[in-house]
């Protein structure tokens, strides 16, 4: 794909969770406003969907959003930023129902607001169409995927099982938090209440044309005050 077929794409960046994990050491801010090198963590996700020329980014806010709005307006560098706010707890799969509307692309790109995977997204995009998947997981493997739970594909990266947080801790592959999406799935979900894509949707969407694609890279999560710790280290050379 060309990096103009894939400025095209709608982007969304899922940042409406409470961060209740992180309260300790961020108490003031939603979880995306976590500073790393004086920088909101979200601003390394908007840097690499530029670095892959994608135009526009579709940010679905709850807690705290004015002060998300607030600190970026409409715009980051050449990153046209539009807003969704959920007018109640809707969980991730809740708020991309939500925000649908915002949607130009048949194609979605969905990122996590509190993980950062450093994933060629253009490879990611050939992979997903050569496959004529309906929705694609990016994928990393970790030596414990007991914290994040475990994903399942076979040979073809077909995904035939998705096991819970806290079940097996052996070497795995885990949802890397970057999907490719539909947006005729997205339309299936339910409306109006909260509903989590890793526990309610992509379960439902085993058999319809779900892929995860295996990839090596590098993979952080803030969601623990450990790990939001380790960001500094994990994303040093990423500071302008």
């Amino acid at each position: 794909m060309s990096s103009s077929e894939l400025s095209k794409i709608t982007a969304v960046i899922l940042a409406g969770g409470f961060g209740t994990r992180l309260r300790s050491v961020i108490a003031d801010r939603p979880k995306v406003l976590a500073e790393i090198f004086g920088r909101p963590f979200i601003a390394y996700l908007f840097d690499q969907l530029l670095s892959f020329h994608i135009s526009r980014v579709v940010l679905c806010t709850g807690y705290m959003g004015d002060r998300i709005k607030k600190t970026f307006g409409d715009a980051y560098k050449a990153l046209k930023i539009e807003y969704s706010q959920e007018p109640i707890p809707l969980g991730t799969a809740g708020a991309l129902r939500n925000a649908l509307s915002h949607f130009i692309s048949d194609q979605i790109l969905v990122l996590n607001g509190d993980s950062f995977y450093s994933a060629d997204i253009a490879s990611f995009w050939n992979w997903h169409t050569s496959n004529d998947a309906l929705c694609s997981l990016l994928l990393t493997k970790v030596a414990d995927t007991s914290r994040y739970g475990r994903v399942e594909i076979d040979s073809q990266g077909i995904i035939l099982k998705f096991d819970e947080k806290g079940g097996c801790s052996e070497p795995g592959l885990i949802n890397a938090g970057i999907y490719f999406m539909n947006k005729q799935l997205i339309l299936s979900i339910p409306t109006q209440r909260c509903v989590s894509l890793e526990r309610d949707v992509f379960p439902l969407w085993i058999g319809r044309k779900l892929y995860g694609c295996g990839t090596e890279g590098t993979f952080i999560d803030i969601g623990t005050p450990e790990d939001y710790a380790k960001a500094t280290t994990f994303l040093k050379g990423d500071n302008p």
